[in-house]
């Protein structure tokens, strides 16, 4: 599908099954989820736009390569996207961070805004909206639309499995929008879960119901 990177790493893909299996504790699917991000990230990231600048080493004086613009901004869709983010700040800790509430009403499976908080001069960052299930897509086309009446230009999604149903919605909806995903399941089931997915992601991360 036009748009999408499926990250099959190796290390991604072990921990991921991991992560899918249901006797996997509620510490270590937190711990997992984590260490997965950093690894996310590194690929969401790997064509940033570099420029150099001028640095002495303890031998010589060099240009040498470094990021270019203004910084990353992380958006988080609440409440599972931050085991996402926790990952990827450890990666890149001077990204300045969003927070974007959202939760899905059981009943009609729309999404419900509750909170939006972002940093100014959205217009001028990369934005890597976070969250770690793409299924119906629709918390996701949600946070897209209110990071873009902010100004937002430059986004990516990153999450940790998609369904077919919920890519196509998104990037018929968000064509300008890449996607980077760990998996493509196979189906969404009529409660509009990912199968066979990993069950509630934010639930076995807090270990709630």
């Amino acid at each position: 599908m036009d748009g999408v990177t499926v990250i099959d790493h190796p290390l991604v893909q072990h921990k991921l099954t991991i992560m899918r299996d249901k006797e996997t504790s509620t510490a270590s699917f937190r711990r997992l989820l984590r260490e997965i991000s950093t690894l996310l990230c590194y690929e969401v990231t790997r064509n940033l736009d570099l420029t150099t600048k001028q640095i002495e080493t303890p031998l010589a004086t060099i240009d040498s390569p470094t990021l270019e613009g203004k910084k990353l901004v992380f958006a988080s869709i609440l409440r599972a996207g931050n085991g996402l983010l926790e990952g990827m700040l450890d990666l890149v800790p001077a990204a300045r961070v969003a927070h974007i509430g959202l939760y899905r009403d059981h009943d009609t499976l729309q999404p419900v805004e509750y909170y939006f908080k972002a940093p100014e001069n959205l217009a001028d960052r990369l934005i890597i909206v976070v969250d770690p299930m793409l299924a119906t897509a629709n918390s996701a086309i949600a946070a897209i639309d209110k990071l873009k009446e902010r100004g937002a230009r430059n986004i990516r999604f990153l999450c940790l499995l998609a369904a077919p149903e919920g890519l196509e919605r998104f990037c018929s909806s968000h064509p300008d929008v890449p996607v980077f995903t760990a998996a493509i399941d196979n189906q969404l089931n009529e409660k509009g879960y990912i199968v066979p997915g990993l069950g509630d992601a934010g639930d076995r991360m807090y270990g709630t119901k």
